[in-house]
């Protein structure tokens, strides 16, 4: 087994780039000698996902419009770590307290991953707050469209086997915070 990649760049475009996205097509040659074009590569920012215990055992969810799957989605407190932001953590605690209102007395950093390794840049961190409590009126960004839902930990345990909470991305960051917080075994 190597660590040497199999493709090489032979050529990189940029397609879109604004402050949300930057959409590149790479050209690769594969290491036997194929090539691969275009590959298209999304680079996003980091993006970070809350899990946020209240203190009578609550994970405090958010209820959102996906305008690309047009659908509610039932979603943890989040989004990109702005530059502003000093580390993920930082980016959790605002993101919830925009998002949700709530504050929360710990935090901590549980883990991260990528998106989407074949074709997203970015990693998605996640990280536990514990010990949250309502502390504000949510304020969202403009246009976005978010109902808090502070949910009891076995209704979203159900939530999550019942298929009806379907970013999978934070079906994963929501098993390994409430693992993180001592509330399942994984």
């Amino acid at each position: 087994m190597t660590d040497r990649p199999p493709w090489t760049t032979l050529d990189s475009r940029i397609l879109v780039e604004d402050r949300w996205i930057r959409l590149r097509a790479d050209r690769l040659r594969s290491d036997t000698g194929a090539e691969i074009a275009p590959w298209y590569v999304l680079d996003y920012p980091d993006w970070v996902a809350a899990a946020v215990l209240t203190a009578d055992d609550r994970l405090v969810m958010i209820r959102q419009w996906r305008h690309a799957a047009r659908v509610w989605s039932l979603e943890l407190p989040g989004g990109i770590i702005d530059p502003d932001d000093t580390d993920p953590v930082a980016a959790a605690m605002r993101e919830t307290r925009e998002e949700t209102g709530y504050v929360a007395d710990s935090w901590s950093y549980v883990q991260c991953g990528f998106a989407n390794p074949a074709i997203q840049t970015n990693r998605l961190h996640v990280v536990l707050g514990s010990g949250a409590r309502a502390a504000a009126a949510p304020a969202p960004e403009a246009g976005e469209s978010i109902q808090v839902v502070p949910m009891p930990v076995p209704d979203v345990l159900a939530e999550l086997r019942a298929g009806r909470i379907g970013q999978s991305m934070h079906v994963g960051a929501i098993l390994v915070g409430l693992a993180a917080a001592g509330r399942i075994s994984l």
